[in-house]
């Protein structure tokens, strides 16, 4: 019987599912699969913080981050060109969506020791699995829970402080025969003076998990909470004034995986999450400006693959949330919505001696209860090698259409004046993306490569006049994007190099003439590389570089220059002496660089870091 193998490639490209849904990704036996470690950085861990689930993406040419302090702390996630409210965080098989604005879509308080991923889903993928989230998905899975820990302590420059802690356990259980029990537990904290004046932060997570797991299925309860103040200038307004915010996040989770039959399998996912913000506009003048708001969403999903036989297959998702809002700024006609997504993906596949043939043709269907529905199609067509030497070589070619719609601040606030000026008129956004991608995996070396060409119609953006006293407008524009992706990796007996290459062209109608400048849409790199780098000359010695160079596109808004290059170094150091532990080194922003990645917010700046791990 011939089985669907699955390429996970954690890589550039997203898109390469034909032959399996995304949902099985973190699943170790629902498929047969061909798994390469294609890390896309050389570094796992930050350095001015604990870990997050996005940690680390700034160096990821997958995205493109542009973070406010650091990314831990207030974190764009880009993706393609697209803006922070195009992406979506997917968990399981539930979207995380924060109602107010996708700023805060990345604020998730899970340890990423429970994490599979990321994996960015784009094109086809990101329409199937994707809720409201048009361009792309950072998509987790829940890891299975294996017994250990650990405990780290670090100091730094700027009186950086961190603790953290996890522990995990796992037994089998007696009273029922084939099945684990795991708990997992975790609390993690750091705070420092920031790397520039007024950029301080206290962050502190506490997560918590309980896995029922067999050889099909799995289980798993979750509590998180997560806490965090940060500072900056100019935060979200480039007016010269010091920033703050609050935030509180809490969210629970249940999600149950199950395989059945051959190459089929179901994974349900249901979530409650709260989200409290607390901004001041002035920590020098709090009176001036200051906004509260409370967000709430539940929801429900479902993901999987049913295989009617070897060739034809039915991939499907669905989801449901409802969310809500009590804010100080809104104008409490827009302050809940109700969102439904259905996606249907049937392939059939056709086998010819060493290669896979296989198509994809389906629909989804999106709809709320205060906008237009929108049906979209989605479509790809795979030819997979798999040769005797064990390397394959990979072709597709996509369609696909995906749509989403506007995020409270956007279209709930004030449209005559205050700081951030929302738009009653906006639409619901749509987006056409046509791909076309090839993926070697050699022996030693493996090449991801894709150019693709995306419409977006009635995008919502924030843009700036500089005649007016708001600091910024919600407007519609209308996008056309066209990008080159490489993402190349090379395995050395005691190294690893991944370098890669991102090109994109833009061509924008705003259909008015008093924008002067916009913060995100017109934010991305025209020309972007990566080069990263692990090597290990000892057993005691590793060294991990990360580099990223761009030039961004012209913003009239960014102070400086648009060029810029960031450096991440580690070294971890194992002494032979002491089992268990090793000691790290780290550096961020090497060469101090300021560029904005948010025009008119300051950039970031160095910070050095030394930490012990003990593990067990």
């Amino acid at each position: 019987m011939n089985r669907t193998p699955h390429l996970i490639i954690p890589a550039i490209l997203c898109s390469v599912t034909a032959f399996a849904n995304a949902n099985t990704l973190s699943d170790e036996s629902a498929i047969e699969k061909i798994t390469v470690e294609a890390s896309p950085t050389a570094n796992k861990l930050p350095v001015g913080t604990f870990d997050s689930p996005i940690s680390n993406l700034e160096y990821d040419p997958r995205v493109d981050l542009q973070s406010r302090n650091m990314a831990e702390a207030q974190a764009d996630v880009t993706i393609r060109g697209g803006i922070f409210e195009n992406t979506g965080f997917r968990v399981g098989s539930a979207t995380l969506l924060d109602p107010q604005s996708g700023h805060y879509f990345a604020e998730i308080p899970i340890a990423p020791q429970m994490l599979s991923g990321p994996d960015v889903l784009t094109g086809a993928d990101n329409a199937l699995y994707g809720m409201n989230s048009s361009v792309g998905t950072v998509s987790f899975g829940w890891k299975p829970i294996i017994t250990g820990g650990s405990v780290s302590l670090g100091t730094g420059t700027n009186d950086f402080n961190l603790q953290s802690i996890h522990a995990a356990k796992n037994t089998q259980l007696d009273s029922l025969a084939n099945y684990t029990l795991g708990f997992e537990g975790e609390y993690s904290h750091s705070q420092s003076d920031g790397t520039i004046d007024n950029g301080d932060h206290d962050f502190s997570r506490a997560s918590a998990r309980v896995q029922l797991a067999s050889e099909h299925s799995q289980t798993d309860l979750f509590y998180g909470s997560q806490d965090k103040f940060f500072g900056w200038p100019n935060l979200y307004t480039p007016f010269g004034v010091n920033e703050t915010e609050d935030l509180e996040t809490r969210l629970w989770m249940l999600n149950h995986k199950q395989n059945y039959a051959d190459n089929s399998n179901f994974e349900v996912s249901a979530y409650y999450r709260t989200h409290d913000d607390h901004y001041i506009y002035s920590r020098e003048n709090p009176s001036a400006f200051e906004a509260f708001h409370k967000s709430e969403v539940k929801s429900l999903g479902l993901s999987g693959r049913h295989a009617q036989s070897d060739a034809l297959a039915i991939n499907y998702s669905a989801q449901f949330i409802d969310d809500s809002i009590e804010s100080t700024t809104l104008e409490n006609n827009f302050t809940s919505r109700k969102y439904y997504k259905l996606s249907i993906l049937p392939q059939y596949t056709i086998a010819l001696n060493n290669q896979q043939l296989t198509f994809r043709l389906g629909a989804a269907y999106d709809d709320t209860n205060r906008d237009d529905a929108e049906v979209s199609a989605i479509g790809d067509i795979t030819l997979n090698t798999q040769n005797s030497d064990g390397t394959a070589q990979t072709l597709y070619l996509s369609y696909a259409q995906a749509s989403q719609v506007a995020g409270y601040t956007a279209i709930g606030g004030s449209d005559s004046g205050g700081l951030f000026r929302s738009n009653y008129n906006l639409e619901r956004e749509t987006t056409s993306n046509l791909e076309l991608g090839l993926l070697l995996d050699e022996q030693t070396w493996q090449l991801n490569s894709a150019i693709f060409y995306r419409k977006d119609n009635n995008l919502t953006d924030w843009t700036f006049n500089f005649d007016s006293t708001s600091a910024r407008f919600a407007n519609p524009v209308d996008i056309d994007t066209a990008g080159v992706e490489f993402l190349a990796t090379k395995h050395f007996d005691t190294a690893k190099l991944i370098a890669s290459y991102t090109y994109l062209h833009k061509s924008e109608n705003y259909g008015a003439a008093d924008i002067d400048a916009s913060f995100y849409a017109l934010n991305f790199p025209d020309h972007r590389l990566t080069l990263g780098a692990v090597y290990n000359p000892t057993d005691i010695l590793e060294f991990r570089i990360d580099n990223e160079w761009r030039t961004q596109h012209k913003n009239a808004l960014r102070n400086g220059s648009d060029n810029a290059l960031f450096t991440q170094l580690t070294l971890k150091i194992t002494p032979p002496q002491l089992s268990n532990l090793f000691i790290t080194l780290a550096a961020d922003n090497l060469w101090d660089e300021s560029f904005e990645e948010i025009p008119g917010t300051p950039g970031r700046g160095e910070q050095y870091t030394l930490s012990a791990t003990y593990s067990w």
